[in-house]
C-alpha cells in the first residue's frame, strides 16, 4: 500500500518514516511539511493511506482534506484529542496520539489491511439521460431522473445532487459519479461541480480567462480556466 506522511515537524516527520519501516506493506511513496505540498503530492501519488497532521503551517490537515475530490484512508497524528471527533467525518482509519507508540500503530496498520482486504465492487454500467438514480439521504429515499439534475457538489466525502426543489446527499466522491455520466449531457467545470449542460441558462467571459455559468436555478459557477476552452467548444454551433 502507498502511504504519504504530513507533518510539519521534521523531527516528528522522520521519526514516523522510520517507524514504518517495519511495516513492509507500506511504502511511504513521498512526504510533505505543509498542506500546499501535500495536496499536490496526494494527487500525483494517489495513495492508499495518508498519515495526516491536524496542525499545519497556513491550514489544517482537515482544510486539506476538503481540497480533495476523494480522500484517502486517513490515520490522523496529532498532540490534540480534542478533534477525535471531528476527524471521524473523513474516511479516518485512526486518530493517534503524540508521542506515538510502537504498538499503538501497529495497531492503526492492522485496521488499514483489515479495511484493505475488503473485495471492492464490480464496476457499474455507465447511465444515459433517461436513467433514473436512486438516492438514500438519512432517512429519505429519492428516486431522481438524471435529466432533472441541475448539478452536483463534492462536499468532503460526500457530494450534493441538486434537483427539482430538492436536494440531497451520498456518500460517494465526484469522481465516482462522474464516471458514470453521459458526457454529452454533464461536465465537470471546476474541481467542486459536475453540472447538466442543458441546466446552464447563460455564460460570460470571466476576469480570469474563464468564464461564469449561471444554472437555471440561478446559482453561478465558475469554470476552471483549464475546462473553459472545453465548454466553449461543447457549446458552440
Amino acid at each position: 500500500m502507498k502511504a504519504i506522511v504530513v507533518e510539519d515537524s521534521r523531527l516528528a516527520r522522520e521519526g514516523l518514516i522510520k517507524m514504518l519501516q517495519a511495516h513492509p506493506e507500506l511504502q511511504v511513496v513521498a512526504a510533505a511539511d505543509h498542506s500546499v505540498n501535500a495536496l499536490a503530492l496526494i494527487q500525483e501519488h494517489q495513495p492508499d493511506v495518508v498519515f495526516l497532521d491536524i496542525h499545519l503551517p497556513g491550514e489544517s490537515g482537515f482544510d486539506l482534506l476538503e481540497k480533495l475530490d476523494c480522500t484517502p484512508q486517513i490515520i490522523f497524528t496529532t498532540a490534540y484529542s480534542e478533534y477525535a471527533i471531528r476527524s471521524f467525518d473523513y474516511n479516518t482509519i485512526d486518530y493517534l496520539l503524540k508521542p506515538i507508540s510502537d504498538e499503538r500503530l501497529k495497531i492503526a496498520i492492522d485496521k488499514l489491511s483489515i479495511n484493505s482486504k475488503e473485495p471492492e465492487a464490480a464496476p457499474k454500467p455507465p447511465l444515459d439521460i433517461n436513467s433514473r438514480m436512486f438516492v438514500k439521504d438519512g432517512d429519505k429515499c429519492h428516486l431522481v431522473h438524471l435529466e432533472s439534475i441541475r448539478y452536483f457538489e463534492s462536499c468532503k466525502n460526500h457530494v450534493r445532487i441538486f434537483f427539482g426543489n430538492d436536494n440531497a446527499f451520498v456518500k460517494k466522491s465526484l469522481n465516482s459519479i462522474e464516471e458514470r455520466l453521459p458526457v454529452k449531457h454533464f461536465f465537470r467545470v471546476n474541481r467542486q461541480y459536475v453540472v447538466n449542460l442543458h441546466a446552464i441558462v447563460s455564460i460570460e467571459e470571466a476576469i480570469n480567462d474563464g468564464y461564469e455559468i449561471t444554472m437555471n436555478d440561478g446559482k453561478t459557477l465558475e469554470v476552471s480556466r483549464r475546462n473553459a476552452v472545453e465548454l466553449k467548444d461543447i457549446l458552440s454551433f
